[in-house]
């Protein structure tokens, strides 16, 4: 997938049909719909592919997986309405070459209907159509844990990158959320989820270690969220990503924190670069996206003085 160039007249187009006929951007979810898009639906998916062509021949496999669950389900209804700054940023700023975005949700495989949903690697409008087709479920176990670890092992063994296998050069996953991974991927869910048939439980740091071969990985945190500041919460995912958790004061700026996270990951901007950016386009973010992206920026000056120094240097993020 991954075929095709994104058009904002495209998007205003669809915004202003859906307008004009009373369609939300979600009509597929706030129709009633409670089970999940035959094109989301990871059941018998053998990859989702993010795939090099001659019209995009250094393709950049962005994939953004949010929870759907509790208070998180107004976070992809926010990330719809800013498609076009994301875009933006991504390509006429430079940020990244090709980028192909995926989209897909979480929720709770204990109880959900609709407990992993996952979009195709598009470069276009597409991408879009995939966001209308997610359900906008609400519900969610409790406890403070949701399915994350499923999403983790879909992601590791049912997607192809190109930029992997041609470049050596990893992808970007987001994940947007308030809680905590449970502690395995299960047999049972996995098979009645995904299709896959495990011999045993693979415990979520196995997985995550398996999937960060493939993607550089963050965790995103709104604070206005439900367990947003919760000890436990922090604890577990820096334990698991250490400080690629970004904890994010206002959750209008996740587009512009995931285009910015993408620029540092591609050596196109520091952060200072990325903020007055995001002045240039008429964002007024830069606040929220600095202090959520610090610590990538600490951690990128002291890459940078320990290559000075003599250490290993390049940016193929191996």
């Amino acid at each position: 997938m991954g075929s095709g160039h994104w058009s904002t007249d495209v998007y205003t187009a669809a915004a202003g049909y859906r307008a004009a006929s009373g369609k939300s951007a979600f009509d597929y979810s706030d129709s009633g719909a409670r089970t999940v898009h035959p094109e989301l639906n990871p059941d018998g998916v053998f990859m989702r592919e993010s795939r090099d062509s001659t019209e995009h021949p250094f393709s950049t496999p962005i994939a953004v997986l949010f929870d759907v669950t509790g208070s998180m389900g107004s976070v992809p209804r926010v990330l719809q309405t800013k498609l076009p700054q994301l875009l933006g940023l991504l390509t006429r700023k430079n940020y990244a070459v090709d980028p192909q975005i995926l989209f897909g949700a979480i929720g709770d495989a204990t109880c959900d209907r609709a407990p992993l949903q996952v979009g195709q690697f598009e470069s276009d409008n597409r991408m879009d159509e995939d966001l209308a087709r997610i359900v906008l479920e609400g519900g969610g176990g409790g406890q403070k844990h949701e399915s994350y670890e499923l999403a983790l092992y879909f992601m590791a063994r049912h997607t192809i990158l190109d930029s992997m296998v041609n470049r050596g050069r990893k992808g970007y996953l987001f994940i947007i959320g308030d809680e905590m991974p449970y502690p395995r991927v299960k047999p049972r869910e996995v098979k009645a989820v995904i299709g896959d048939d495990l011999s045993e439980p693979i415990a979520t740091e196995d997985i995550l270690t398996e999937l960060k071969r493939k993607y550089d990985v963050y965790y995103i945190l709104p604070t206005a969220a439900h367990h947003s500041g919760d000890k436990e919460v922090l604890s577990r995912w820096r334990k698991l990503l250490g400080q690629n958790v970004l904890e994010l004061d206002d959750l209008d700026a996740v587009c512009e924190t995931i285009a910015l996270t993408v620029g540092l990951g591609e050596d196109a901007i520091d952060l200072d670069e990325g903020i007055a950016d995001l002045t240039d386009v008429g964002s007024r973010a830069g606040g929220s996206v600095g202090r959520a992206l610090a610590p990538l920026q600490r951690t990128a000056v002291v890459r940078s003085a320990f290559e000075i120094a003599g250490g290993p240097g390049g940016n193929q993020r191996l």
